[in-house]
């Protein structure tokens, strides 16, 4: 049967190629293979661990796995077309073949592990709640793109090693490169601590509301040099994070409830007892209101001014929502203006009155001007 077979090839050199391709043919049907029942069923069994850990270590690997099954056989395949042979050009190609390989199989490893580190991870995410109690946190995709430029770079760095070039040299190089980068990109890297900074102290997350002396609105993303900021107008603001570790910042979104404070003036010819009965029914309606916080609820007549009597509102709602806190305080607004109403007080409107000395005649402004140059005179 060899005989025959190498008979066969010797006589029809073509049916080398055949069977380079029946073998590359045979891995393709082996990766589905794999895929849909050997995968699979590994898959099921360790998902009845406790564990998530070798579930999402396997599925990290499904595609590179499959990546690798084709690689398998263009190696296999290869080696049949072209086998080890001891003259020196037989084996320069067996040794190309053999490092592509190896290649391949470094690539496929780094892969997995590129994978594996990402955010999507159920791994990142149950970090992400152990370490902020929300899986929006901001410290877990800082830390993925970390952990995913190491790899990327062993993985490159191993590479390179198996095709020969010399790793000393370079780690040395880097080294140097380093030193130089650091002096040239001092901004940057002071951003990049400044993100370390931000992500490790958390004074906010993914989502937040916060205020800086720089930016104000919603917190989309954080990256190794910047901070993104989604402004009330719809505009994206990207601050460098060495701006944002040096400022202060205020995180509305942690809030447990929300401000409501203004004034009314009233006339100072209102009605004393009318003032009164206005400002217990107001009071009154605060803390029946079911969503006015009742901890803090001041309605207090405290000043004068120009324009008349000034009373005092502060009070929370239980929402910090902004369009419900708008709703609840519609609600109270308007309730306010029924029971002033109903008591039949007025607002105070901003005003000034302005009085004006008249002169009956013109004999009077004469009078009244040579009496002054008379006084001028008699002075010292």
């Amino acid at each position: 049967m060899v005989e025959l077979y190498y008979e066969s090839i010797e006589s029809y050199p073509w049916l080398r190629f055949v069977f380079a391709f029946l073998i590359i043919c045979m891995f393709l049907f082996l990766r589905k293979l794999f895929t849909r029942y050997v995968f699979a069923f590994v898959l099921r069994i360790s998902r009845k661990s406790q564990s998530e850990v070798i579930p999402n270590f396997l599925l990290s690997y499904q595609k590179p796995l499959r990546f690798f099954f084709v690689t398998l056989g263009l190696y296999l395949a290869l080696l049949y077309l072209f086998p080890a042979d001891p003259t020196a050009v037989e084996t320069r190609r067996f040794d190309l073949i053999t490092t592509l390989f190896r290649t391949t199989i470094i690539i496929t490893i780094g892969w997995g592990l590129f994978n594996f580190s990402g955010t999507t991870s159920n791994m990142f995410k149950k970090l992400s709640m152990r370490l902020d109690g929300d899986e929006d946190s901001m410290l877990v995709p800082f830390l993925s793109r970390i952990l995913r430029a190491i790899i990327i770079a062993l993985t490159l760095t191993v590479v390179l090693d198996t095709w020969g070039f010399d790793i000393n040299g370079f780690i040395a190089g880097l080294g140097l490169g380093g030193l130089a980068f650091a002096l040239a990109a001092q901004d940057t890297i002071g951003n990049f601590f400044g993100g370390i900074i931000i992500v490790t102290e958390r004074p906010f997350k993914k989502g937040d509301w916060i205020e800086t002396p720089t930016v104000e609105g919603i917190v989309e993303d954080i990256s190794f040099r910047s901070t993104k900021v989604r402004t009330f107008s719809e505009g994206l603001v990207t601050v460098p994070n060495s701006t944002l570790a040096h400022e202060p910042i205020t995180n509305w979104s942690e809030m447990n409830k929300r401000q409501i404070a203004f004034e009314i003036q009233f006339p100072f010819e209102t009605p004393i007892a009318s003032l009164k009965r206005s400002r217990e029914r107001i009071e009154n309606e605060l803390k029946e209101h079911e969503g006015i916080d009742q901890e803090t609820i001041f309605v207090r007549l405290h000043d004068f001014n120009q324009s008349g009597i000034e009373l005092m509102f502060y009070f929370f709602t239980k929402t910090t929502a902004w369009s419900e806190w708008l709703i609840v305080k519609e609600e109270i607004n308007l309730r306010i203006v029924e029971i002033l109403h109903e008591e039949g007080v007025d607002f105070a409107l901003p005003a000034r009155d302005l009085y004006v000395k008249t002169h009956d005649s013109l004999e009077e402004i004469i009078e009244d001007e040579e009496h002054v140059e008379g006084e001028r005179s008699r002075e010292p």
